[in-house]
C-alpha cells in the first residue's frame, strides 16, 4: 500500500538535489570572493622593484583526459636577503627567463608585473 503523502523517494530525491545545488553554489561564491580577495588585496599594495634572481621554474598541467588540458606557469625568485617569493607568471615570460638570471623584478603584492634582466 502506498503512503498517503506520496512514495519517500519522491520527498528525498528534491531534498538531496537541492542539497547538492547549495553545495555546488557556495563553492562557486567562495572561489569568486576569493578571486575578488586577491585581486583587491594585490591592488592595494605599493609596486615595488627589487633585484632579484629566478632561482627555479615549474609547470603545473590542470585537465587532461576528458577535458582540455592548460599549463600553469610559475617562477620562484631570490632577493639579496634571502627571501623567496613564487610568482604565476604566463607562457611567454616562462620561455624568456631562465634559472639563475638576475635582474629587477617588479611586482605587486602576489602578482608579477615584469623581469628586467641584467645584460652583462
Amino acid at each position: 500500500m502506498l503512503d498517503p503523502g506520496g512514495d519517500l523517494l519522491f520527498r528525498i530525491v528534491p531534498i538531496f538535489i537541492g542539497f547538492v545545488f547549495l553545495i555546488v553554489a557556495g563553492i562557486i561564491i567562495f572561489t569568486a570572493v576569493k578571486g575578488i580577495s586577491v585581486w583587491a588585496r594585490n591592488n592595494s599594495q605599493p609596486r615595488r622593484e627589487e633585484e632579484a634572481r629566478a632561482i627555479s621554474k615549474r609547470t603545473d598541467i590542470r585537465g587532461g583526459g576528458e577535458t582540455r588540458a592548460r599549463s600553469l606557469y610559475f617562477i620562484t625568485f631570490e632577493f639579496p636577503n634571502g627571501d623567496r617569493t613564487e610568482f604565476r607568471v604566463d607562457g611567454r615570460t616562462m620561455g624568456q627567463i631562465t634559472e639563475g638570471d638576475v635582474g629587477k623584478l617588479h611586482f605587486q603584492g602576489t602578482r608579477f608585473l615584469q623581469f628586467d634582466r641584467n645584460r652583462t
